[in-house]
């Protein structure tokens, strides 16, 4: 109706035999009165900047809380800040309040590393050791393609600073780890160390510091004013946000800085900047080869593809194409989203730890894009069983429990949770038999995105199926309750030179504890679960004998990082 109002006025304007019998005045007033029909109406669509509002209406102005902007079209819609920057001097968030976008800033350093390719400084294919030497030598070939999407299987260096003494930077602990987590190109494992490599390898080969590179190559090219790399964190920066966390005594700081940040800085920016980044990316301001390598998916070897890209994630956000990255570091968090059909883009940054950026995108997405109607609810429950399928038959509570894999040892725990089967941690499992199973949904960061089905062959035994044909078997943890002389024997000292620390094992009751040298104060309570094998929460640890039966070494792995071998020392 609005189309055919305004198309209407046009043509009476353009028909000059029409118009010649009409007066100047009833002419003017018959266009004026089309016109602003027309932009009343479409005004009334496109302003949600109330709607947005009611998104940020737990905010208070003397509390954290957040930054928001919106581009639809191609033009900012929505550009506002919620809450307080500085809670010590009452400074109110702005459009133009800086916050550290943490691991948004992946994207960019694909950006650096890309153009560096294009300039024929470096290669996608060739092996890192060439523009890395000190590395190790993992007897495979892991490529800058490796790192940038996830696959290269060298531990997350996040999973073992948690423990160290926290003297040594991110590149340190990646450079001394001897190990990988898989073999390159065989899964999807979000690792920020290929990204401190890369940052690395980008200053190296250009000459410059990467938040040179940055300013040079992407934020002044493109206009991103508000926006700088940044080494030292602690450098002064105008309009910067300060972090929060709130605790039984109030609101506190929680800002990571240093080698606790992994001491290679980060990235601050400001939402419109980062609304001015997807917009490049959308018109391919960033040059066709850097635009098409962010946009291109990631494939294993097995040939199957997931979803990322270089820097970036591509996914589905109730049925709309969703381009997007988040990113949190201590009371920071940060969302990125893009939806190319429906020419939509989301930037919200916050400075408290109690919200998730993510979410409040996803809420703002809700405003824009109306749920397509086979979508119907935004939260679709999983249902317990295929349809037909007798679920009375189904004996849930006797297949939860610890299984380990029969090769690695790796461990899967299955829980029952609101009736249904799921991994905890993981997906939802829907019964298709009562001892077959099949996961619900898709999600990248658990088994690389695997729609793995998997098969009781007893309560005690299954087979987990992966999409790609390949089968693992795991077996229930059988339980453990080691004597006063078992405990004696796994007592003493253990060092791993890779994270760079010694735990000391003491019997603690029917149990061990673990000491951490450095930290004599942090005590690990480890709970036996299978002969040899300890846990506390992700954390487990199984013990290595020799041929005698002697104890000489552990076996250390947590949810990012896998089989770090810890040497038994000659106790003192």
């Amino acid at each position: 109706m609005i189309y055919i109002s305004f198309q209407f006025g046009v043509d009476l304007y353009r028909n000059a035999a029409i118009l010649s019998e009409l007066s100047n005045y009833m002419k003017l007033n018959v266009l004026f009165a089309v016109l602003f029909t027309f932009s009343s109406i479409a005004g009334a669509q496109t302003d949600k900047t109330a709607e947005i509002d009611k998104v940020f209406n737990w905010t208070k102005p003397n509390e954290p809380g957040c930054a928001v902007a919106v581009s639809q079209n191609g033009k900012v819609v929505v550009n506002k800040g919620y809450g307080s920057a500085d809670l010590e001097r009452d400074a109110a968030i702005t459009p133009n309040t800086v916050f550290d976008a943490a691991s948004v800033s992946k994207q960019f350093v694909a950006a650096a590393v890309l153009q560096l390719v294009e300039d024929g400084k470096l290669s996608l294919t060739e092996d890192i050791h060439k523009y890395i030497p000190q590395l190790p030598d993992y007897g495979r070939k892991i490529t800058l393609d490796h790192l940038m999407t996830h696959t290269s299987g060298i531990r997350d260096w996040t999973g073992i600073f948690a423990l160290s003494a926290g003297n040594e930077d991110a590149l340190a602990i990646t450079l001394r780890q001897r190990g990988l987590n898989f073999a390159p190109g065989e899964e999807f494992s979000y690792s920020n160390s290929g990204f401190v490599l890369l940052k690395e390898i980008a200053a190296r080969v250009s000459g410059m510091s990467f938040d040179d590179l940055t300013r040079k190559r992407l934020f002044e090219p493109l206009g991103m004013k508000n926006t700088a790399y940044r080494t030292d964190l602690r450098q002064v920066v105008k309009n910067r946000a300060l972090a929060y966390e709130k605790g039984p005594g109030g609101w506190t700081m929680a800002i990571k800085l240093d080698n606790v940040r992994g001491g290679q800085g980060g990235l601050l920016s400001t939402p419109s900047d980062l609304l001015v980044w997807n917009d490049a990316m959308k018109n391919g301001r960033l040059g066709a080869f850097v635009t098409e390598k962010l946009h291109e998916q990631a494939k294993l070897n097995s040939g199957r593809k997931v979803g990322y890209g270089r820097g970036l994630f591509f996914d589905t956000y109730r049925g709309a194409k969703e381009v997007w990255h988040s990113g949190g570091a201590g009371g920071y968090s940060t969302y990125l989203g893009r939806f190319p059909e429906q020419d939509l883009s989301v930037a919200i940054q916050c400075n408290t730890d109690a919200t998730s950026s993510t979410s409040f995108g996803h809420r703002i997405v809700d405003v824009y894009v109306p749920a397509p109607a086979a979508q119907g609810a935004r939260d679709v429950v999983p249902p317990i069983a295929v349809e037909g399928l007798d679920r009375a038959g189904l004996d849930l509570n006797g297949k939860a429990g610890l299984f380990l894999s029969e090769t690695t040892v790796e461990p899967l725990m299955l829980a029952v949770d609101r009736g249904r089967l799921r991994f905890a941690g993981g997906p939802i499992l829907v019964a298709q038999s009562k001892d077959r199973f099949k996961r619900w949904g898709s999600s990248l960061e658990y088994m690389s995105g695997d729609e793995f089905e998997i098969s009781f062959l007893s309560s005690d035994e299954f087979e987990l199926k992966s999409m790609d044909g390949k089968s693992t078997r795991y077996r229930r943890a059988k339980g453990y309750t080691p004597t006063a002389d078992d405990l004696k024997a796994f007592a003493g000292r253990y060092e791993s030179v890779e994270m760079g620390i010694v735990f000391r094992f003491e019997p603690k009751g029917d149990t061990l504890q673990v000491l951490i040298e450095h930290s004599p104060s942090r005590v690990l309570p480890m709970k036996p679960v299978d002969r040899d094998t300890f846990q506390l929460a992700g954390m487990f640890m199984r013990f290595v004998r020799d041929k005698t039966g002697r104890v000489v070494a552990l076996d250390y792995r947590n949810p990012v990082v896998s089989d770090i071998k810890f040497t038994r020392l000659n106790d003192r």
